[in-house]
């Protein structure tokens, strides 16, 4: 589905299901260097279960125009754009890693528009090293290789992703490679590392949430730690956290956990 906006043209994976006005809507926000097929379990479930999905691309990211995002309320303000779009008064709001804190902002800025805010693999400070950031801006397909060590703890995923046996690493940095080349205008790889770096609102954002918020974490999370989400919990009014026994890439790792946590969440709250 492309989405007219005034500065881009934005595309969401619907789950293949034409948008309807009357059913609720969820909305799934990728992190850096990924696009909305990392959702393709959760979208496809919701989108078969009585919910509008829209699984985005960002700006700039693979089937969507305009400017990639310089930063985390940047983004926020295209999510906005793309409810108002669509007409969509209020719905849930999922995003991993980057995309987590851009779903944080989009909640805490409009409480209004947003029902349910769920966050996985997030961290506040979300920090990116020094070595990542250089290698992000000056050896990209270097950093790609150090992001994917860092966001796998097993080589092969457990059913419902692509398929027993699947390699990760490899599906993982192909992904990564086809966004990098997907806008030859601007370095969407360290654009995106430096907003997650740069985001410094994050506490005063979830003390301004007013929705139930789920807390998505792996177990063996590397990039952003169980440990590392703690000051967003403990501010959360309406907080759930649930482990998965996963790394960085919750949805490849964990899927079925992921959409059992999503599932009871949005459907059985």
């Amino acid at each position: 589905m492309l989405i007219p906006l005034p500065d881009a043209t934005l595309y969401a994976y619907t789950g293949g299901k034409a948008f309807a006005p009357e059913r609720p809507t969820v909305v799934f926000i990728h992190g850096a260097l990924n696009d909305h097929s990392v959702w393709i379990l959760q979208s496809r479930f919701f989108a078969n279960h009585g919910y509008n999905v829209l699984a985005i691309d960002l700006p700039g990211h693979c089937k969507s125009t305009g400017n990639a995002p310089e930063s985390v309320e940047q983004a926020a303000h295209t999510v906005l754009a793309v409810l108002d779009a669509l007409g969509v008064q209020k719905a849930a709001i999922a995003g991993h890693s980057l995309g987590s804190l851009i779903a944080l902002e989009v909640a805490a800025r409009w409480p209004q528009r947003v029902s349910h805010l769920a966050m996985l693999g997030t961290a506040f400070p979300m920090r990116v090293s020094a070595a990542l950031l250089d290698a992000a801006q000056h050896a990209q397909f270097k950093g790609i290789d150090m992001v994917n060590t860092f966001s796998h703890s097993m080589l092969a995923p457990p059913p419902s992703t692509l398929g027993p046996g699947t390699w990760l690493h490899g599906t993982g940095r192909a992904l990564m490679r086809r966004v990098l080349a997907s806008n030859t205008e601007v370095n969407v790889f360290y654009r995106s590392f430096k907003a997650c770096d740069a985001y410094e609102g994050g506490e005063q954002a979830m003390a301004a949430v007013q929705c139930p918020t789920l807390f998505v974490l792996g177990d063996n999370d590397q990039m952003t730690p169980p440990k590392a989400a703690q000051s967003l919990v403990a501010l959360a009014r309406h907080g759930i956290v649930c482990r998965v026994p996963a790394g960085h890439s919750l949805m490849e790792e964990a899927p079925e956990p992921v959409l059992e946590a999503l599932r009871t969440f949005l459907v059985d709250a």
